[in-house]
């Protein structure tokens, strides 16, 4: 079941359960005893850093398919660190490898982004930071060429251990499937359903959306159901497909403009549909597509800042979920975002 480690940090105290928490990620995610010590050294300052030069933020870790698409990969130990803070004034020189400006660890963002398979860091003075990095088994081995690159972020309600929503990869040939689940209501019964539709995906890859949905609805029966939504890019084609069932929704970008993509209502695997809708649309070096759960709130604001929009899937992923949030609207649920972009070779 999708477990993520979601915790605030506001006091030094959470800094040693940000460390236990890396590790026991990286555990599942079966590294070894050297990245197992990078995941917890990573995790370690960034949490450090909230405390010292904003005033607290969030903590979220999770395990997930590295982000270029490539079957049988290993998984990854993701870490966001995410804040509403002053921002970072001079960022080229917070990367630089030890640089410090407090009282932390002294290895430094720089140091963090040498240690781990992937980092990327965005920041805007005045709106906070967000920083991620993914630590897997292959430490600073070359990443396999691919034409579409993808990434995603998952808050659990109410600090649960468990999120009811997952998302998830696969790859057939030319064909990229990504795929945002939304188990019915949250707590473990919904992760069992966003579970199941992850692990059907993977026998799907093969197939285009539609269809993809009704083997969903197939392997999801004997759960709560869920809210289902499948994008397809054929890189060959240069084609992406879109359908859905439920309230998952879904932007595209293209060029500077944004749409959205519309899913049937219905639960998979409560509600059988004889047919489904499925859109077809090109695929260029300009889109950029996110995925996102019920727990971000309908109206939000895509993003659009060029260089946001050309950073890391899912440090764009975490930066909508950040920015689309505030006291005024709390979370009433569990909430993921997930993103499908062109890979930085395949730009202008």
């Amino acid at each position: 079941m999708p477990q993520v480690w979601d915790v605030p940090v506001h006091d030094s105290t959470r800094v040693r359960d940000v460390r236990v928490a890396a590790e026991r990620a990286a555990a599942r995610a079966a590294l070894d005893e050297p990245r197992t010590a990078a995941a917890a050294l990573v995790a370690t300052e960034l949490a450090t850093n909230l405390l010292k030069h904003t005033g607290g933020g969030q903590i979220l870790i999770d395990v997930v398919d590295p982000p270029l698409p490539e079957a049988g990969a290993p998984m990854m130990v993701q870490i966001a660190a995410i804040d509403h803070g002053q921002g970072i004034a001079d960022v080229s020189a917070a990367l630089r490898d030890g640089y410090s400006t407090a009282r932390s660890l002294g290895a430094g963002l720089g140091t963090c982004r040498r240690i781990a398979d992937d980092f990327g860091l965005y920041s805007v003075p005045g709106r906070g930071t967000v920083a991620l990095a993914r630590v897997g088994t292959r430490a600073n081995e070359a990443a396999p060429a691919a034409p579409v690159r993808v990434g995603g972020v998952n808050i659990p309600f109410g600090g649960a251990e468990y999120s009811g929503d997952a998302w998830a990869w696969a790859r057939s040939g030319d064909l990229l499937t990504l795929m945002m689940a939304d188990g019915l209501g949250h707590g473990p019964e919904a992760a069992r359903a966003s579970t199941a539709a992850t692990r059907a995906l993977h026998t799907s890859a093969h197939l285009p959306p539609a269809e993809a949905l009704v083997n969903l609805d197939s392997a999801l029966r004997g759960t709560r159901g869920a809210a289902v939504a499948v994008a397809q890019v054929d890189t060959g084609a240069g084609v992406l497909r879109f359908a859905g069932v439920g309230n998952i929704g879904a932007r595209l970008r293209e060029g500077g403009t944004w749409r959205s993509l519309l899913s049937r209502p219905g639960i998979v695997g409560v509600h059988r549909h004889a047919t489904l809708r499925e859109d077809r649309i090109a695929w260029a070096a300009d889109r950029l597509l996110i995925l996102h759960s019920d727990g971000l709130p309908s109206r939000w604001v895509p993003p659009s800042d060029p260089d946001l929009l050309a950073a890391d899937p899912a440090v764009v992923a975490a930066v909508t979920l950040r920015d689309a949030s505030s006291s005024a609207r709390p979370v009433r649920d569990d909430t993921a975002v997930a993103v499908l972009a062109p890979s930085p070779s395949e730009g202008p």
